[in-house]
């Protein structure tokens, strides 16, 4: 087993109060402390993730998941899809801060699948659904995710061009796609595309931020 450091955790803390704008509940500590000890336990034989540090595990990739969450559409329940979950980043630090949120996973990587089926038994999110695949093959499959989502999250991709035309046929007409990173073409005119805007999430007491692009469905 890793070194466990839960001492990072505290700045997730200090996030959640400022973005939240109320302070962690001991549930929600609870569950981020499990999920960095069990991401650091598998990380050390089936490397999840490149992050490797606690700290880094709390800084680039729990506190940069909650930055999308001032983007995310208001409505609760709210329907959300994170498209290449990898490690669960964004969609399970979003989920763990709102219980609103009804999280669906999809990863292609069957290591990484098996890690979030152990995951969500693990910090109590059953509920959530986890799906293996590529999204394009994955929305052919299973018709019914098809338009079900009001919200779609991808974190660090490449291109609005890439990512969109995976997304947008699970979202609602009106539905929004919301991505980090630094698209390579940023004003794009995407087909289904109503509208794309940037967006920036700062945290200024931790020296945090992020762009965002938004694209809403038609």
């Amino acid at each position: 087993m890793p070194d466990l450091d839960h001492e990072p955790l505290e700045d997730l803390f200090r996030a959640i109060r400022t973005i939240l704008g109320r302070s962690p509940y001991k549930e929600e500590k609870d569950r981020f402390g499990k999920y960095l000890d069990l991401l650091l336990s598998w990380n050390q034989t089936h490397r999840i993730t490149g992050v490797r540090s606690a700290r880094d595990v709390v800084h680039k990739l729990f506190v940069d998941s909650l930055l999308f969450y001032p983007l995310l559409p208001p409505t609760r329940p709210l329907r959300l899809l994170d498209v290449g979950a990898g490690a669960g980043i964004p969609g399970i630090p979003l989920r763990i801060v709102d219980t609103g949120i009804a999280l669906t996973l999809i990863e292609a990587k069957r290591k990484k699948v098996s890690f979030l089926e152990m995951l969500k038994e693990e910090i109590g999110i059953k509920e959530t659904r986890v799906l293996q695949g590529r999204a394009e093959v994955i929305i052919n499959q299973c018709p019914d995710l098809f338009e079900k989502f009001d919200a779609v999250v991808s974190r660090a991709v490449s291109s609005l061009e890439i990512i969109c035309p995976l997304a947008l046929p699970y979202l609602r007409p009106g539905g929004l796609l919301i991505i980090s990173g630094r698209p390579l073409s940023e004003s794009a005119l995407l087909s289904g595309a109503a509208s794309v805007n940037r967006q920036d999430v700062r945290i200024s007491d931790l020296g945090v931020q992020r762009q965002f692009w938004s694209v809403r469905k038609d």
